[in-house]
């Protein structure tokens, strides 16, 4: 992990039995707006259970439940992950404001509120591999959700957390990151996107393509 590259991966591989395929681009769910859920939904702790070890078999920060082809407002993070991976430094510091990050898990999460500052950084997607762009967030957020014991919260995030929040929250709406980038940018990705859709990429990791 390069502090100053925010890409929603780490490098490597666990290769868990458990882990189940990276929905790409180029299926209809990760353009679907999500639906809520019920602490009564089917399956869900298992899914929890699932997506955590899928997360960590690609070596994600963050995973959405439409990236495993499930449409529900559903994310999890880590960001405890990064913060013990980067060096002591200024980066660290600038990034996770003096919080080590964050393991939780977000249940029909909303955004309640963002703060006017913001800033701009390199976003990657397990979605998307082998791509990346620059996205500007809010650099703070108010978020309201049900955390993994169906207990309401209300908490702020700020710096490299909020910018993973954001990033899986817009994947409950419809919303991949590249609809952030500049239009050239989006241009440029235009070839690599066509090849992610139609399956020409080769990941570390399994992925359910369109069909």
């Amino acid at each position: 992990m390069q502090p100053k590259t925010v890409l929603f991966y780490l490098k490597g591989s666990k290769n868990s039995n458990m882990a189940l395929a990276i929905t790409a681009y180029g299926n209809k769910v990760l353009r679907e707006v999500c639906d809520e859920i019920s602490s009564d939904h089917e399956g869900l702790q298992e899914l929890i259970d699932n997506m955590w070890e899928t997360m960590y078999d690609t070596n994600g920060v963050g995973l959405a439940a439409p990236q495993v082809n499930k449409p529900i407002r559903l994310f999890v993070i880590d960001t405890e992950q990064v913060y013990e991976n980067m060096d002591e430094g200024e980066d660290r510091d600038d990034l996770f404001e003096d919080n080590k990050g964050i393991k939780e898990v977000f249940i029909n999460a909303e955004i309640i509120a963002e703060s006017e500052e913001g800033w701009e950084e390199n976003e990657g997607c397990l979605s998307l591999p082998d791509l990346n762009g620059e996205v500007e967030r809010a650099w703070s957020i108010e978020v309201a959700y049900f955390d993994c014991d169906f207990k309401k919260q209300t908490k702020t995030f700020s710096g490299f957390t909020a910018r993973v929040i954001q990033h899986e929250y817009d994947h409950t709406e419809g919303i991949l990151y590249i609809d952030h980038v500049s239009g050239i940018s989006k241009r440029l990705m235009k070839g690599k996107l066509s090849k992610i859709a139609e399956g020409k990429v080769a990941p570390s990791y399994r992925m359910r393509f369109a069909k």
